[in-house]
């Protein structure tokens, strides 16, 4: 059966899983969405027996139909390779009593890699699928892990280009430093005056410019996306739940059938949404725990159903979620709002005016596959410190976010399922912030000597997208203020 895509705010424009890709996002600015989930078709305890690129093509053919077995095949063998430094690509590590999905093995040492090592092989065959003529143009806004793990995907990528906004201050020293030595003739990287919200809101603006997109395609471009609004970004992140799943059923963790708690830090909303479609196709997942830190929006919206990004815009040593407004929650607001495209389209509408809306008591009844939580930039500390103390193992300040969380949810509830605890970044990348909560003294240390402490505290060898960075080449010195992103652009494309 083919799996047809449509916008959440127009039942009418639907698309093909490769449009999709190709597009990113939907012309009325909507986000694509399966018009129905798939239901997965081969047992878990087969799954099992299977490593991380079998899991992939078993779950990846339900969602991208319109790829044929040997296209889907080539793209998950080209992503999935020596990129990752282990070869479960995505392993488990138990430490005090729950299981970490260390999501950050691959090129840019975060989660990103995870989907962003397939989406240029998902893209560029798309192109070939729907006879794009056009050079592709990947327009991106980042908090700080998209955008190195997009341009070391899409780097020298024939048939693209890629343009990366992030906010100057509202990032990592290591993020940032990852972008800006970016080497690759098609690479584009832009800090913006402004936060994270600015850039996205900036990237979206061109997204839905009629008159750009003309312009764009007399001069043979045409705009796609790696953000998560991409279809290509989210179906690749289902793939690590049911694959951590099987992985708990091979050690015999699990019983098949067996519920496993999923938390998440989330930002963007992606990561857990993944999860959430992973439920939604059967595997066995109990409660999606979403965790937040300062910018507590979603942890807001879960307790009350409103929807308020009309607050102070809080930086945090946890940038990644330093996020007010969660675009694939969009994706939620449409399902359980009953696939209703006006519906949505009015909630969105009313969050593009007004910032803020509130969703029926009928709708909150539909949450309730879903515990929000926060954790403060203190108490995020204070995990790292007390994990690493109890167990010897290092978090990053993400990672921490969901810990914390995870805490608090375990004593409100007392629920003792099994619990997977989404680890989204490596503890390399935000060195700082890790070693000085393990302790203060740490902070008179330069970046590099903290890297080579991390090293020696937690036992791990420093990740080679670290090393890279101490004699890379700052290649990209592009900023400009928040409503200067479009002339950027089309200096950049030469137009």
């Amino acid at each position: 059966m083919e799996m047809i895509y449509q916008s959440t705010r127009n039942a009418g424009e639907q698309a093909t899983a490769s449009e999709a890709i190709l597009k990113g996002l939907a012309s009325d600015g909507g986000l694509f969405v399966p018009t129905k989930i798939p239901v997965f078709s081969v047992p878990f305890a087969r799954m099992a027996e299977m490593d991380y690129r079998e899991v992939a093509f078993e779950v990846m053919k339900l969602f991208l139909t319109d790829f044929t077995e040997e296209e889907l095949k080539h793209c998950i063998q080209n992503a999935y390779d020596e990129k990752f430094d282990m070869p479960e690509i995505a392993p488990l590590q138990e430490a005090d009593g729950v299981y970490y999905l260390e999501l950050f093995h691959g090129a840019t040492i975060a989660f990103k890699d995870m989907a962003l090592s397939i989406l240029p092989h998902l893209l560029t065959t798309a192109a070939k699928k729907n006879h794009v003529k056009e050079e592709i143009v990947i327009l991106t806004a980042t908090s700080g892990d998209t955008g190195k793990a997009a341009l070391a995907g899409f780097a020298d990528v024939p048939g693209t280009r890629i343009i990366v906004f992030y906010p100057k201050d509202g990032v990592s020293p290591i993020q940032e430093m990852q972008m800006v030595t970016q080497r690759g003739a098609n690479t584009a990287v832009v800090g913006i005056r402004g936060n994270f919200d600015d850039a996205q809101n900036g990237v979206k603006a061109m997204f839905n410019n009629k008159e750009l997109a003309m312009a764009m395609k007399e001069k043979g471009f045409c705009f796609s996306s790696a953000n998560s609004i991409n279809i290509g970004r989210l179906v690749p992140q289902i793939v690590y739940y049911v694959y951590a799943y099987t992985r708990l059923l091979a050690a015999g963790k699990l019983q098949e059938g067996e519920r496993l708690n999923v938390v998440v830090p989330t930002g963007n909303f992606g990561n857990i949404l993944a999860a959430y479609y992973a439920k939604c196709a059967g595997l066995p997942l109990g409660k999606l725990i979403c965790a937040s830190n300062d910018n507590r929006v979603l942890y807001d919206f879960f307790q009350s159903g409103t929807y308020d990004k009309n607050r102070e815009f809080i930086l945090t040593t946890s940038p990644s979620m330093d996020i007010l407004i969660s675009s694939n929650l969009e994706r939620l607001i449409y399902r359980i709002a009953g696939d209703d495209a006006e519906r949505n389209s009015q909630l969105m509408r009313a969050l593009s005016k007004d910032g803020v809306y509130t969703i029926t008591d009928g709708m909150r009844e539909k949450l309730g596959d879903f515990y929000g939580g926060f954790a403060t930039t203190a108490q995020t500390a204070q995990t790292i410190k007390a994990l690493y103390e109890k167990t010897g193992y290092v978090i990053d300040t993400h990672t921490a976010v969901a810990t914390s969380v995870y805490h608090k949810y375990q004593e409100e509830t007392g629920d003792g399922l099994a619990t997977v605890i989404a680890s989204t970044a490596s503890p390399y990348k935000f060195t700082r912030s890790v070693m000085t909560a393990i302790d203060p003294k740490y902070d008179k240390m330069d970046d590099f000597e903290l890297v080579d402490e991390l090293a020696r505290i937690s036992g791990t060898k420093v990740p080679r997208a670290i090393e890279e960075l101490r004699s890379a080449q700052v290649v990209h010195k592009l900023v400009c203020d928040k409503d200067r992103m479009q002339e950027t652009v089309e200096d950049i494309l030469g137009m």
